[in-house]
């Protein structure tokens, strides 16, 4: 993660260090006040997103050292996907591809040094297949998280993997800001992010494609990114602003990935997280009420146009920022992203800073600061979901963060929300066969028709309750599929004594949900 401190009279500029987009101002930052913005009571919504960033570039997350044992990295990572379940996520998403290198076996890129401290050094296993497996198994989606232009967090050329693309290929590399970067402007490099990512898509069953705010690298001071040579060759004749050039090559790569998505697998979402300010209303009359970085003019990300072009499945921008922080205040930043999407062909999801909780500014003090968040976000029917940064960040229980959602905040499974453009069509409804009451707890069985991709929703009601699906408090559980004829599920909460009755709903990849199955009833004993 970037920790940003510069800042000028006109904007925050950002330095970018590590993996997503925040800035750590100098400037004091209000307190969150709940009472103006959230209501006090807990309200579980049935179809959210709730996922967490898993990075790996110089190992912040995973693996937390180069070198580990295979046993060692994938036990890091269950204990991960383990928390991220306990606390009642059911996505992750995982940087696979942190710099020009990978965390699977490729013919186009080398493996990243981060797994075993050797860039291109084969880890003995493959960590994709084992992070999918698992995180499937889980019930998680798995988001493939790719970097397209970083190369290295050096500027050492020499010390990539003899394969490496880049060292292959100099003339694309372009040294700025003490790191390594693809030419955003040179076609070849353009086909070379797609091809990176279509291997993946087509080799690998992930969920989606994702990428966070790392386009044109952020400013490094006064100089300017130097690619003046490529502008002459391929954007001068048709772009006289050069800054028009570089937004439409950012486009290209935006659109062209999403084409090659879709074509490989219809299904496999493609989102972006960009960075938290568009553009600020003092630039532009339709941009937010913020006075922070512009991510259209800074790094040439205008997700306007990706959401109205319809190249994205989701947008996650990175809010990173305080109730009331005069820069840019997150429930300005929310409103105004609600207002871009609303009508358009994409989810919102939003983009939290847990890694500032209780180290950053006063308002990161505040245990409810992030809670009011995830309550806030409620308001607004556009907002499907949240995303937060990081995994070790959350599960450090930071002012006892883990303990409330896990206890209160997400205390009740989830559904994914569905995107209907891509199916809209639901699974037959399973077929519950038995339920059985024993010292453990009440056992529901059910058959289904359906393949071994669809996950299945447990209902329970009381003696005389309703069957009533919209309720996410009688969700006990999503679990995956298995392969076995008869699927099962142990309720071990279940009270003796107590009358309940079973339903089963049957969900797709893409999170349709079937009808209820007939309903079972227990009696009491």
């Amino acid at each position: 993660m970037r920790h940003h401190h510069r800042l000028s009279s006109f904007a925050l500029f950002v330095v970018a260090i590590l993996g997503l987009a925040a800035y750590s101002p100098v400037a004091s930052a209000r307190q969150s006040q709940k009472s103006s913005h959230v209501s006090t009571q807990t309200i579980w919504i049935k179809r959210q997103l709730r996922a967490a960033w898993i990075a790996t570039v110089v190992n912040v997350n995973w693996p937390s050292a180069p070198g580990l044992t295979v046993n060692q990295q994938q036990q890091e990572l269950i204990r991960m996907l383990d928390a991220s379940k306990q606390m009642g996520m059911n996505a992750v998403i995982l940087q696979i591809r942190p710099t020009d290198d990978t965390f699977y076996p490729s013919t186009i890129n080398p493996w990243s040094k981060y797994l075993t401290g050797t860039p291109g050094k084969n880890p003995g296993y493959d960590p994709l297949a084992f992070a999918i497996n698992a995180a499937h198994a889980r019930n998680l989606e798995l988001h493939a998280w790719f970097n397209p232009y970083r190369v290295s967090m050096d500027t050492n050329l020499s010390a990539l993997a003899a394969t490496s693309w880049a060292r292959l290929n100099p003339q694309y590399v372009i040294s700025y800001g003490g790191k390594l970067w693809y030419d955003p402007g040179q076609p070849a490099v353009r086909k070379h992010v797609v091809d990176s990512i279509v291997e993946v898509v087509r080799n690998y069953d992930i969920d989606a494609v994702h990428f966070d705010d790392y386009f044109y690298p952020y400013p490094s001071g006064s100089t300017d990114f130097p690619d003046n040579a490529t502008y002459q060759t391929y954007g001068a004749g048709q772009f006289p602003v050069k800054a028009d050039w570089r937004r439409s090559n950012v486009n290209t790569l935006v659109r062209e990935v999403s084409t090659a998505i879709k074509q490989t697998k219809s299904y496999v979402k493609f989102g972006i997280s960009p960075f938290g300010i568009w553009r600020n209303r003092s630039t532009d009359p339709t941009g937010s009420d913020t006075s922070g970085f512009q991510a259209y003019d800074g790094i040439y990300a205008d997700a306007r146009t990706w959401i109205r072009q319809g190249w994205l499945d989701y947008i996650a921008p990175q809010i990173y920022w305080s109730f009331g922080f005069t820069p840019a205040a997150y429930e300005k930043l929310v409103s105004w992203w609600t207002t871009e999407v609303r009508g358009y062909r994409v989810k919102l999801y939003i983009g939290h800073g847990a890694y500032k909780i209780g180290n950053d500014t006063a308002a990161w003090d505040n245990p409810d600061e992030l809670p009011n968040q995830l309550a806030y976000n409620l308001q607004f029917p556009e907002t499907m979901g949240s995303m937060l940064y990081n995994i070790d960040s959350v599960t450090a229980n930071p002012l006892g963060l883990r303990d409330r959602l896990t206890g209160d905040i997400w205390r009740y499974p989830a559904l994914v929300d569905p995107y209907p453009w891509l199916d809209s069509t639901a699974p037959s409804a399973p077929n519950a066969i038995a339920t059985t009451r024993s010292a453990s707890g009440v056992r529901v069985d059910w058959t289904s028709t359906a393949g071994d991709d669809t996950a299945f929703a447990v209902y329970r009601f009381g003696q005389g309750e309703p069957v009533n699906l919209a309720d996410p408090a009688k969700i006990l559980v999503v679990q995956r599929a298995t392969t076995a004829t008869t699927q099962s599920y142990l309720d071990t909460r279940a009270v003796a004594g107590v009358a309940y009755t079973y339903v089963v709903t049957a969900l797709d990849r893409l999170h349709n949900e079937s009808p209820a199955s007939n309903a079972l009833s227990v009696p009491a004993q």
